[in-house]
C-alpha cells in the first residue's frame, strides 16, 4: 500500500510539475492578497501586526481552494479516476495520495513564503515561528477538507462556486485556531492549547477525509 501512495503522489508531483502555471498561480495569488492590505489599511505597525495574523490565514485558505478544482477534474475528464476506482488497492487510500501531492504543491510553497510575508506586517521572530507550525499543520486539514467538497461537486455545473459554499464553513475551526495561535503567542497567553487543537483536526481529517471523498467519489461517478 505505501508503494502504491507514493506512485500516486509521484504521478501527481509529475504532472504538477509539467503544469507549473497552475502553481504559481496560486502562489502569486497569495502573495498578492497578503502585500494588498497594507496598502489598504496604511502604515502603522501596530495594526498591521495585530491583522496579519488573520490577515495570511484568509489568504492561505483563499490561495488553497483555488486549485481545489484540479484535484479531481483532470482525472475525471481523461478516464484515470474510473481507472482509480477499479483498482483493487482501496479508494481511500489513493485519494489520500492525490491530496498529499496537492497539498505538497499548494501548501508547502504557501508556508515557506509566509514567514516572508509576516515580516511585511512588522511581525515578531515568535510570531512568525508560530505561525509557521500553525500553518504546517493547518494547511494539510485545508487540502484534505477540501478533497470532499471537490468530490461532491465533481462534474457539477458551477462546481467552483459550490464547492467554495460547501467547504468554507467547514474550514472556520482552522482559520479560527491557526489565527488564534499567533494572537495567543504574540501576547502572551501561549499558543500550546490552538496548536493542539489544529493537531486534533488534522488527525480527525486524516481519519475521515479520504474515506468520505472516496465514498463521494463514486457518488459523483454513479
Amino acid at each position: 500500500m505505501l508503494a502504491v501512495l507514493r506512485c500516486v503522489m509521484m504521478r501527481d508531483l509529475i504532472l504538477a510539475v509539467r503544469r507549473l502555471s497552475d502553481v504559481l498561480t496560486t502562489l502569486f495569488f497569495f502573495v498578492i492578497v497578503v502585500s494588498l492590505f497594507p496598502l489598504g489599511v496604511g502604515p502603522e505597525i501596530e495594526v498591521l501586526r495585530m491583522i496579519a495574523p488573520g490577515v495570511v490565514w484568509v489568504a492561505a485558505i483563499l490561495a488553497s481552494m483555488l486549485a481545489l478544482g484540479r484535484l479531481f477534474e483532470n482525472d475525471y475528464r481523461d478516464g484515470t479516476l474510473e481507472q482509480l476506482l477499479l483498482s483493487p488497492q482501496p479508494l481511500s487510500l489513493l485519494v489520500l495520495g492525490k491530496v498529499m501531492a496537492h497539498w505538497a504543491v499548494t501548501g508547502v510553497p504557501l508556508v515557506l513564503v509566509a514567514p516572508l510575508l509576516g515580516m511585511q506586517f512588522g511581525m515578531s521572530a515568535q510570531g512568525i515561528g508560530v505561525l509557521l507550525i500553525s500553518l504546517i499543520l493547518g494547511t494539510p486539514a485545508i487540502s484534505l477538507i477540501g478533497a470532499v467538497g471537490a468530490a461532491l461537486t465533481l462534474g457539477v455545473r458551477g462546481g467552483g462556486v459550490l464547492v467554495s459554499l460547501l467547504v468554507l464553513p467547514l474550514y472556520i475551526p482552522v482559520l479560527i485556531f491557526g489565527a488564534g495561535a499567533v494572537e495567543a503567542s504574540v501576547s502572551g497567553l501561549g499558543a500550546e492549547a490552538h496548536l493542539s487543537l489544529l493537531g486534533a483536526i488534522l488527525v480527525l481529517a486524516l481519519c475521515f477525509a479520504p474515506w468520505a471523498a472516496a465514498a463521494a467519489l463514486r457518488i459523483s461517478l454513479d
